[in-house]
């Protein structure tokens, strides 16, 4: 099969044929129809601090048909059509058995391979290593049972991949991490493919007042169009005074898709008292997010983080899918381009320049 992979010595992907092995055990080997370019991929392709071991196939926004399974998979059969996910779990230890399967860190021991196995991934005999479990940039994946969730057929897979990261983190950030109510006043910093799915959750949660913030012009307007009722552009003045003036005094709940301790620390400086702001992005190893300690006891102000939106993904996403199908969740406004694997470090470009919502990979 065909792959983009990321290799020493190069800043990169390069696309080349890979094999990939029969599923064996819980597998399941998925046709890719379709993957997102998350910006997730490009911390780990540029960012000091988030290394990965090389060569590996990354991605992991996807979507696509079940090929073939192992002998022990009872979840799917071929020719169900599946969402991928990365918060692979166990549905055995202590946080899969208390509602948070998005924690479990017994997952890498389900993925891993016996050693009397061929590797799951492998060029010219050697080991191709699997991001986030899943590997997505490439036409095929062979992934854990626990990875993938079965949805309607009718679904269109260049939208269904959109649900398999960015679409579940920002809404479940919303939806179980904060659990905003009707009436609110939310402020989402960061619109890209999180951002914005996180303002199309807090408007179906019925929030009232919705703000968007973002440096670019673009992304504004397409935040207006999916819910915002607010758009603030640092470049025109401080973020954080911006909001407290729109809101005389800060906003209920507040939600970081950047991965900045400056924009964390503007998310906590966004919230009235009482209120709660979840960073949900990538900040790197070993930065400090700084606050004034007074804030937290004196106004009763909460900071907190989203792992993939606190998901239950067998779950989750068939919600997800049903609201799109339904109207009330809007995809298709957030695809700005649809491109072939070849095109892949074009996408990624056009992501760093800000001319993107989300870029679609396309296998068929």
């Amino acid at each position: 099969m065909r792959a983009a992979l990321f290799l020493d010595g190069q800043d990169d992907l390069v696309v080349d044929e890979v094999d990939v092995a029969a599923p064996v055990g819980n597998e399941v080997l998925v046709q890719t129809a379709a993957s997102g370019l998350c910006h997730s991929d490009l911390h780990f392709m540029e960012t000091e601090g988030w290394v990965v071991p090389r060569p590996i196939v990354l991605g992991h926004e996807a979507a696509g048909v079940v090929e073939a399974v192992g002998p022990d998979v009872r979840e799917v059969q071929p020719g169900d059509h599946v969402i991928c996910c990365l918060s692979v779990f166990c549905g055995r230890c202590e946080v899969c058995l208390s509602g948070q399967p998005y924690l479990c860190l017994r997952s890498r021991v389900e993925c891993v391979r016996s050693p009397e196995e061929p590797a799951r991934l492998s060029r010219g005999g050697q080991e191709v290593f699997q991001f986030a479990n899943l590997s997505s940039f490439a036409e095929q994946m062979l992934v854990h049972e626990n990875a993938v969730v079965k949805v309607r057929g009718d679904m269109p897979m260049d939208r269904a991949a959109l649900i398999g990261c960015g679409v579940t983190t920002g809404t479940g950030a919303v939806f179980r991490t904060a659990g905003v109510e009707p009436g609110s006043s939310v402020a989402v910093i960061g619109c890209g493919g999180v951002g914005m799915s996180s303002i199309q959750a807090a408007r179906i949660s019925g929030a009232t007042t919705i703000i968007a913030v973002d440096l670019e012009a673009r992304k504004l307007d397409t935040a207006l169009r999916l819910g915002a009722t607010h758009a603030v552009n640092p470049a025109v003045g401080d973020p954080v005074e911006q909001v407290l003036e729109l809101t005389g005094g800060g906003v209920d709940y507040s939600f970081e898709a950047i991965g900045l301790a400056l924009t964390a620390q503007q998310a906590f400086g966004m919230i009235r008292r009482g209120g709660t702001a979840t960073v949900m992005g990538m900040i790197p190893p070993g930065t400090k997010v700084e606050i004034e300690g007074q804030e937290l006891f004196m106004s009763d102000k909460r900071l907190q983080g989203s792992l993939m939106g606190s998901n239950v993904f067998r779950v989750d996403m068939p919600r997800l899918v049903d609201l799109y199908l339904d109207g009330r969740l809007m995809l298709d406004e957030m695809v700005s381009a649809t491109i072939t694997l070849d095109d892949v470090n074009e996408g990624f470009e056009a992501m760093k320049a800000g001319d993107v919502v989300r870029s679609v990979i396309a296998f068929n």
